[in-house]
């Protein structure tokens, strides 16, 4: 569903993504990790279109990122880091936006926003009668959410998704994402929080600097690193161990 072949970005001299190359199968929810500055939110940008590679190549659902965007359009949600979206409309005005650009008949695609906010624990009359721009964080996250799955895509991917979530649509939401990958869709789950990603995740994938790490099922990974949780192997790859001294070492200056 997803191949990246030496896919590689560059920002003047700087080299954001470094010769990525992977595949996720369909059913797969693959964690896609790294510290701030490795190249995650980079790479996602490039899959979904945002961003052209420098070099490189990759497909999803078969179609090349390059020569057939619309298509890889056509076959991907996606929930940027950011929430971002258009202040000025109201939650329903948004989401029907975004319906009658993937073409979803207007009946359909009212029956499909029903049926979100009902899982998100939304009343009808939010999204009708606030505008975006004075929803919660949370709120808005959830329209999000609502708007990249709207068209029912193959491929899914999620950059920090629960950000701005309270308890209980986190966890919905990681059930949602469990359930996605049974219905056969893929899955990209970019986090810092690595517990979630360590519970909800079939792989994991750790990129530093924007290159490759390592890749593999988190058991498998922990085993062969002699570590016990997800985040410590994270602090092993990517420098973490470092910070913790520093931490250490700062801490004393408190001390009398």
């Amino acid at each position: 569903m997803i191949h990246l072949q030496h896919l590689t970005k560059r920002f003047g001299v700087q080299t954001a993504v470094d010769d990525l190359s992977f595949e996720v199968p369909a059913g797969q929810i693959l964690g896609f990790l790294g510290p701030n500055g490795a190249g995650k939110s980079t790479t996602l940008k490039m899959l979904t279109g945002m961003l052209d590679p420098t070099s490189g190549t990759a497909t999803i659902c078969g179609f090349d990122l390059l020569r057939q965007p619309i298509e890889v359009k056509r076959h991907v949600g996606f929930v940027p880091e950011s929430g971002a979206v258009f202040e000025s409309l109201t939650g329903l005005e948004y989401l029907e936006m975004v319906a009658a650009l993937y073409a979803i008949p207007q009946e359909a695609a009212l029956a499909r926003i029903r049926q979100f906010i009902a899982f998100f624990d939304l009343s009808f009359e939010t999204l009708t009668d606030k505008l975006l721009g004075a929803y919660s964080k949370g709120m808005r996250r959830k329209v999000v959410i609502t708007a990249a799955l709207l068209h029912n895509p193959p491929v899914v991917f999620f950059d920090e998704p629960l950000d701005g979530l309270d308890a209980n649509a986190a966890v919905g939401f990681k059930a949602l994402i469990q359930t996605l990958a049974r219905e056969g869709k893929t899955i990209v789950y970019s986090s810092h929080i690595l517990d979630v990603v360590e519970r909800v995740c079939d792989r994991v994938i750790i990129i530093d600097k924007g290159k490759m790490q390592v890749d593999g099922r988190p058991a498998e990974l922990l085993e062969a690193h002699g570590a016990d949780t997800l985040e410590r192997l994270f602090t092993q790859l990517t420098g973490g161990t470092e910070l913790e001294r520093r931490a250490a070492d700062f801490a004393k200056t408190f001390r009398p």
